[in-house]
């Protein structure tokens, strides 16, 4: 058997904005923006670097998600560069790169719900 993640979900209030940010700030690559129900849209995008899509949806009854510790990560081979560039581009974060008992970088960065992501290496 072979399993891999395919979709992540990121709670938000406002899709449009979120599309913005994940596209312009993140550079994530639009795969799909489609009508879903009567008040969503199924926005999916691709990281730059690959891996799971991510989709801009909140499920009815989930919205207490929005604005919390996002079930994921984003990884970096360099830390401090992706850091430097996202600033510039407006990303707030809340903890600049830092070492980890792993040796590691981490990060943390908030989306425009603030959604909080980890960035490591």
């Amino acid at each position: 058997m072979s399993l891999r993640v395919q979709l992540v979900s990121v709670p938000v209030t406002d899709q449009d904005r979120a599309l913005a940010f994940y596209r312009d700030k993140l550079d994530c690559t639009l795969v799909e923006d489609t009508p879903f129900g009567d008040k969503q849209r199924w926005i999916q995008l691709h990281p730059p670097g690959g891996g799971a899509d991510l989709v801009l949806f909140t499920p009815p009854c989930h919205e207490d998600r929005v604005g919390t510790l996002a079930p994921m990560a984003f990884t970096s081979d360099d830390v401090q560069a992706s850091y430097k560039m996202l600033l510039k581009r407006g990303v707030e974060f809340t903890e600049p790169p830092s070492e980890q008992p792993d040796g590691g970088l981490q990060a943390l960065f908030k989306d425009p719900d603030g959604n909080l992501f980890v960035l490591h290496s």
